[in-house]
């Protein structure tokens, strides 16, 4: 599969959205809400979903995350391989 590397850099440049990245490897599968209570109560961010949603779009064009519709809620999902394809090249 051929990943955008140009967007997967843009999403990994910001520091919030790195925090939602080892937030969601850490424990897969969250909702907006539990990610957000997550990084304002472990990280002491002040950030509102809306703001959030907007970092969760630049990560989706990356393909760094993926929604996924469980019962009545929107999970979050990480997804590493593009990670893994991007730095496949550089490791090997």
């Amino acid at each position: 599969m051929n990943w955008d590397n140009d967007a997967i850099f843009k999403a990994l440049s910001d520091a919030t959205r790195r925090l939602i990245l080892d937030e969601l490897s850490e424990r897969n599968e969250l909702t907006l809400y539990e990610l957000t209570t997550r990084l304002v109560m472990k990280h002491d961010l002040s950030i509102s979903r809306q703001a959030i949603a907007k970092h969760l779009t630049v990560l989706e064009v990356a393909e760094l995350v993926k929604s996924q519709k469980k019962g009545k809620y929107r999970v979050l999902i990480f997804n590493n391989e593009p990670l893994k394809n991007l730095l496949k090249g550089w490791i090997e």
